[in-house]
């Protein structure tokens, strides 16, 4: 079966994520329409494709308890001169974020990842590209904010194009969303050979 490339977050609502994902692209970051608008729990992790079902009923086990909770995103950061990332700020609901994605990457579980990094929950909006639109990207989100109630996170799988999209969602208290298949069934049929 091979090995696949996943990815769990939680998504920045619309019409927030959109518009992150187009000033992204603005800026200069060719990767902007392959990563939806996100806070990451766990940066891409090559797995067997044969353990999917096992990470999937992990996934279902930490968001049965879970519960909700608020985030609230607000101004610019960045990790220069560690690394070339220009970030939203995640100003309320970091803790909550901090503690899920410990559950996830649980050495219990069947994706107990090291991180290069120590976790710091944040929404990219510009990497590696020139620093002059880094610049540009930190300066001009700086009056950023976007709040909602956070509700669940999901599962992605990144393509062999190079495009992430969502297998599943989980929600708090133990539902699991399928993805619309009509939405990823478009996406397939607007580009020609991508499985």
């Amino acid at each position: 079966m091979g090995t696949v490339t996943i990815g769990v977050s939680i998504a920045v609502p619309e019409p927030h994520g959109s518009l992150l994902q187009e000033r992204r692209a603005g800026f200069g970051d060719a990767a902007a329409h392959s990563i939806p608008t996100h806070v990451t729990l766990l940066p891409p992790t090559e797995v067997d494709a044969a353990d999917l079902p096992a990470v999937e009923a992990h996934l279902t086990e930490v968001a049965a308890a879970g519960r909700p909770f608020p985030m609230k995103l607000s101004g610019t950061d960045t990790f220069r001169p560690l690394s070339p990332v220009v970030y939203v700020r995640v100003v309320r609901g970091a803790e909550e974020c901090a503690r899920l994605q410990q559950r996830v990457r649980d050495a219990s579980g069947p994706v107990p990842r090291e991180l290069q990094f120590p976790y710091h929950p944040h929404v990219t909006v510009a990497h590696g590209i020139c620093e002059a639109a880094m610049d540009r990207a930190f300066a001009e989100l700086s009056g950023f904010e976007a709040d909602w109630p956070c509700t669940g996170f999901a599962l992605y799988e990144q393509g062999l194009d190079g495009v992430w999209r969502k297998l599943r969602e989980y929600t708090f208290g133990g539902s699991v969303v399928p993805p619309q298949a009509s939405g990823a069934e478009v996406e397939r049929c607007a580009r020609p050979g991508v499985s």
